[in-house]
């Protein structure tokens, strides 16, 4: 049986969260050398080079004048402000801390998509998202330690990659995928150049260095096409629970690269997160096999 768009859309959204999470590792241990400006800069002048081929030969090049529709735009204004911050906060916290206090974003996204755009989310889907959030408060015990400056700047990325997914949904069906990916790389990779002198200046990479950020390169190319079409193909409040598979990723690559252990807040409220994730899932799945089916082109659903 053909995937619905939501449920296509989740798995593409799934498949974004895999690559971001690797990316941001990278990223992580290479930040210990270079500055979050140069390792933009560097990173994406190698992943501007793979979308400018991929763009021209899927013959989806257009003009640049694209920037002055509003939605693609504010898209990447909030692309560069939750880039900045997101990778400022992981440079200073362990990465699964990080990604924790990240996953409000469904739960924002949710709101501004029932609020702005006025899409239907069951009370079901509600308390699974809402579970979720609980569940990153579990991690974040906020109070605990106080919230770091760190913490805070991972808040501020929520607030612009929410405006940014939003905006997303706002952009025309005639733009192409890959050329939204070229001008949010573009912009990016922009601001890290802008932000290079005030952040420390340049400083000659490694080898080993370089090798990395073009691997991250490839990971940001996959991992923003994935998130565009997952976001223009399903409704927001559908996709947007699968941002949580991100916390495992997360983890897992905390371990494995810094020995980052998780302590028991943060498995049991990872585990809250990833249930209210795969239940929204689940629900989702039993909703499209419930919705009757079309009787033709541009005609209501039998019953209506």
């Amino acid at each position: 049986m053909p995937l619905s768009p939501n449920l296509r859309g989740s798995l593409f959204m799934a498949a974004a969260m895999a690559s971001f999470t690797v990316n941001d590792t990278i990223t992580k241990a290479v930040s210990v050398d270079l500055n979050i400006g140069e390792i933009l800069l560097v990173r994406g002048l190698v992943a501007m080079v793979l979308v400018a081929a991929l763009a021209w030969h899927r013959d989806a090049l257009r003009s640049f004048s694209a920037l002055l529709i509003w939605p693609v735009g504010l898209r990447v204004l909030g692309e560069i402000g939750g880039t900045l911050t997101y990778l400022s906060a992981i440079a200073q916290i362990p990465l699964a801390n990080a990604s924790a206090i990240f996953q409000a974003l469904p739960l924002v996204i949710t709101l501004g998509a029932a609020l702005v755009l006025g899409e239907p989310v069951g009370w079901r889907r509600w308390l699974a998202i809402a579970a979720g959030f609980i569940g990153v408060l579990v991690i974040v015990r906020p109070g605990a330690e106080g919230f770091s400056q760190a913490a805070l700047l991972a808040l501020a990325s929520v607030g612009f990659c929410a405006v940014r997914d939003l905006a997303t949904r706002r952009i025309p069906k005639n733009l192409p995928t890959v050329f939204i990916t070229l001008l949010t790389t573009v912009t990016v990779t922009t601001a890290g150049a802008v932000v290079l002198v005030p952040l420390g200046g340049w400083k000659a990479p490694s080898g080993h260095a370089l090798g990395l950020l073009a691997f991250a390169a490839v990971l940001i190319l996959i991992g923003y096409q994935c998130i565009i079409v997952s976001l223009r193909t399903g409704d927001i409040s559908a996709v947007a629970p699968f941002r949580y598979t991100a916390l495992p990723w997360a983890m897992l690559t905390g371990y494995l690269a810094f020995g980052h252990r998780p302590d028991g807040p943060m498995l049991a409220g990872a585990a809250i997160i990833v249930a209210s994730g795969l239940y929204a899932f689940y629900r989702e799945r039993k909703r499209d096999k419930l919705r009757p089916a079309a009787t033709g082109p541009g005609l209501p659903p039998d019953g209506l």
